[in-house]
């Protein structure tokens, strides 16, 4: 089994037990036992387009820059489901929560956005809303009852989240293609993007097949004026055992009349992210991954480094940079406020204008902004909600 997708597993069912787990393995029946709990339904190779600009060798989808191969071993699995120094916060994360009455009618022009918590990002750009890989449920896990749940609740209840123009989906990992938030904004005819491949995902939660559009890497669409382009990443995919890498994964660029934003998504550092800013930049905002990285290449192949999120944000020429894929849910080796410490080091050393709102909290891009560094008082017991 591939290290990196049996972590994705692994992660989410740490709250079972390691003794169970390493039982099981060892009995030869974990592997069995894995794909009967989150098999789910994927899309065949044969159901995607046969012509692709993503490498696709023997039936899975490859990165441009190749993924350094490590073979699981019982060690590794008792490291990834051991505890670690202040992965959880200590203190309350501050949430600022979002009036449902902001979401009645359209958005006015400009570029304002708001952090959901991990990867979610409500983006409301040149009169639009545009969704990141939302995830508000209470765990990103395909059961309710274990897998990583959210440290702080979500600044806008499910069922008020509303007239959102379109959502885009960097791949199919639990922590950012979530059933539950899926299926609520089908109802009001939300449109989805996402990369090839994961089309069959939505269609088996009913949703309507003119509300997906799939995409290649630089294919793009549009959506209410709106250019939604698929550009690539360096990640990897799978939501069951059995499924590793037969979806795409993406980063997002869109592209308004007025603005633009990209959307890393999931992703190792790779050379193709100058060619992205080179196609598509300068953009005024980038959303980029700083979170979830561990020890070793394996690792950074997949999952950058804080620094290397930085150098992203330069290689795409972005103007303001909100990190993301932190301080949500508990996904990876190192403490939890570590990210957003080492991201805002780094961003200072090269002049980059960094946005570290609090959950919830809307942002202009385009006045001067003052954040707080509240994970500061997270961590010494304050409390820092407004």
């Amino acid at each position: 089994m591939n290290l990196t997708a049996g972590y994705n597993f692994l992660r989410i069912i740490k709250n079972i037990g390691l003794a169970l787990v390493a039982i099981l393995l060892l009995a030869g029946i974990g592997g069995a036992l894995i794909g009967y709990l989150i098999s789910a339904p994927i899309s065949h190779n044969e159901e995607t387009r046969a012509e692709r600009a993503a490498p696709f060798q023997e039936g899975r989808f490859v990165n441009f820059e190749p993924q350094a191969g490590t073979e699981i071993t019982l060690a590794a699995i008792i490291e990834a489901l051991s505890d670690h120094e202040r992965t959880s916060p200590t203190g309350e994360i501050p949430v600022v929560s979002i009036d449902p009455s902001l979401l009645d009618g359209p958005p006015e022009d400009g570029l304002r956005m708001a952090w959901l918590g991990h990867a979610g990002v409500l983006i409301e750009i040149d009169g639009k809303r545009v969704l990141t890989d939302p995830v508000l449920s209470d765990r990103a896990s395909p059961t309710s009852y274990v897998g990583p749940k959210r440290f702080h609740p979500s600044p806008i209840d499910l069922q008020k989240l509303r007239n959102v123009d379109a959502v885009v989906i960097s791949h199919n990992h639990y922590d950012h293609l979530d059933q539950a938030t899926i299926r609520h904004l089908s109802k009001q005819e939300t449109q989805f993007f996402v990369p090839l491949g994961n089309k069959a995902q939505l269609l088996a939660w009913d949703i309507p097949d003119a509300q997906i559009t799939e995409l290649d890497w630089w294919e793009e669409a549009t959506v209410n004026g709106l250019r939604i382009v698929s550009t690539p990443s360096r990640h990897y995919s799978n939501r069951g055992t059995f499924d590793y890498k037969k979806t795409l994964w993406s980063s997002w660029s869109i592209v308004g009349p007025t603005n633009r934003v990209f959307v890393s998504g999931d992703t190792g550092y790779a050379k193709v992210f100058s060619e992205i800013g080179t196609r598509l930049g300068p953009f005024d905002a980038t959303v980029i991954k700083v979170g979830a990285y561990g020890p070793g290449d394996a690792w950074h192949d997949i999952h950058m480094t804080p620094e290397q999120a930085v150098q992203v944000h330069l290689d795409v020429k972005g103007g303001h940079m909100l990190p993301v894929h932190w301080g949500t849910f508990n996904l990876a080796y190192h403490p939890w406020d570590e990210p957003i410490i080492r991201t805002q080091t780094s961003a200072a050393q090269k002049n980059i204008v960094l946005a570290t709102p609090k959950v919830g909290e809307f942002f202009d891009v385009h006045l001067d902004n003052e954040f707080p560094n509240w994970w500061e008082e997270v961590e010494q017991g304050v409390n820092t909600d407004d």
